[in-house]
């Protein structure tokens, strides 16, 4: 009686975002909000890096103050909307892996407008797919079991994320007869920022595991401040560090260059490349929206425990036409698609049940426009362990799947191997969308698959082919 009646007088904002009803508290809903922008205030340094260090057909480059201040404001505007329209804890920002197709796969066969302007349409057309109820649809037939599965994958995904990002593992160099990875840059860890890291993923699991409020938010502030004093007390090349050195800045505020706000040219792509060639982009473009974003959603969706009986998404038709929306926004600002990201978890993971977390992780990619030497502070070993720490709480999920029946049991597995071995939630939602028909059909059971997973697994097929499709029609 005494939630129902927490319920029933809490105020205007609070029935708004039903934080009592999901058992959720302002405290919590702030926290989960700071913690998930924390954890992907990174994209203010990564997306103009990516974007910036590519040119056009015509040589032309994109400016980064420029490209900074476009994503931080599609990030605000659009992670707010979600927060607002959707009512769930899922941020939004420029999409990694989609500014990589952007500014390697189709800036060198066009201009830089033209680009934005088919990353523009990609996101009208998903939009499309979703008031026709087909995007929905999609997500409402895939079974429980996958959905799990999915979940689980995203865990081992973004914890292996954290390992590369705070430099735990890396990549060896040139180096194609051995192992792909290793420990630390040279097979064993060195140096003040992995140590940084490990301090803040003990600290972090610690408080975790003593279920100390705000663990995650509070072990990203404390790791944080360990790494500006050790900054400034050790002898660090600025490099070790990667992309954000842990030190005080200069000035508090910057002001914003919104100079590539809108500028973009719809159709004018279809003056550079051949249309094959153009509708094999967009496709690639909305297939990987499509699915990271699908992936996402019921993976943050699943771990807050919001999905409903049936395993569906509450809000479902507006949080997918947000998402399409947003890939339009981004293009409209020239920083390349926006979509969902599975850094959300963390706020998940914080407490976070409602969009009013989204609401507050937009409002600080607002004040990162004008803060964004202080927002940049945060270095990648200070963020990162709390990537550990919701993959291991997203990793708890695979207890939900059946082992003992193998059409669950191994597109289930591919599903969770993939997603981390080729750094990408959509491969790993493709590989198990296949297995699963695959396997259905050769137990007797093809009446079992719903219609829409057979499109989607014949459209991953074309996916996964893409190159030798190409090659095939010239």
């Amino acid at each position: 009686m005494s939630g129902q009646a927490t319920h029933e007088n809490g105020s205007a904002v609070d029935r708004y975002f039903k934080i009592s009803e999901r058992g959720s508290t302002y405290a919590r809903e702030i926290r989960g909000g700071f913690a998930t922008f924390f954890t992907m205030a990174y994209i203010l340094v990564l997306n103009p890096i990516i974007l910036g260090s590519a040119e056009d057909k015509f040589g032309a480059h994109l400016s980064g103050p420029q490209l900074v201040t476009a994503t931080a404001l599609v990030a605000a505007v659009m992670t707010a909307i979600m927060g607002l329209g959707g009512n769930l804890p899922l941020a939004i920002a420029a999409g990694l892996g989609l500014n990589a197709v952007v500014a390697f796969q189709l800036a060198p066969l066009m201009s830089w407008p033209d680009a934005m302007g088919l990353v523009v349409l990609e996101g009208l057309l998903i939009c499309v797919l979703v008031v026709t109820g087909l995007r929905e649809a999609v997500m409402n037939a895939i079974p429980q079991s996958l959905k799990q599965a999915i979940s689980v994958g995203i865990g081992l995904f973004i914890a292996f994320i954290g390992f590369i990002d705070a430099g735990f593992v890396t990549r060896i160099p040139g180096d194609t007869g051995s192992v792909p990875v290793q420990l630390g840059a040279t097979g064993h860890l060195s140096g003040w920022p992995v140590l940084v890291f490990c301090l803040g993923v003990l600290l972090t699991l610690a408080l975790v595991a003593r279920k100390v409020r705000g663990a995650i938010l509070l072990g990203i502030v404390v790791t944080t401040l360990v790494a500006v004093v050790i900054n400034e007390i050790a002898d660090i090349k600025p490099a070790a560090w990667g992309l954000t050195v842990p030190s005080v800045p200069d000035d508090l505020v910057a002001a914003p260059d919104f100079g590539l706000i809108g500028s973009f040219s719809l159709f004018g792509a279809f003056q550079q490349i051949g249309v094959v060639t153009l509708v094999l982009l967009v496709f690639t473009l909305i297939l990987s929206d499509f699915f990271d974003t699908m992936g996402t959603v019921v993976g943050v969706s699943n771990e807050a425990g919001l999905l409903d009986e049936n395993g569906k998404v509450p809000n479902l038709g507006r949080v997918l036409l947000i998402d399409g929306a947003a890939a339009v926004a981004g293009g409209a600002a020239s920083a390349s698609s926006n979509t969902a990201y599975i850094e959300s978890a963390a706020g998940v993971g914080e407490g976070a049940r409602t969009g009013f977390a989204s609401v507050v992780t937009g409002a600080l990619f607002g004040l990162s426009l004008f803060l964004a030497p202080l927002a940049l502070v945060v270095p990648a070993q200070a963020a990162a362990p709390a990537l550990i720490v919701v993959g291991f709480l997203l990793m708890s999920q695979v207890r939900h799947i059946d082992w003992e029946k193998y059409e669950i049991a191994v597109p289930a597995f591919l599903t969770i191997a993939v997603m981390p071995f080729t750094y990408s939630i959509t491969n790993g939602i493709g590989a198990g969308f296949v297995a699963y028909v695959v396997i259905k059909t050769v137990l007797g059971k093809a009446r079992e698959v719903h219609w829409l997973l057979w499109a989607t697994a014949a459209l991953f097929v074309v996916y996964f082919a893409i190159d030798p499709i190409e090659q095939w029609i010239g």
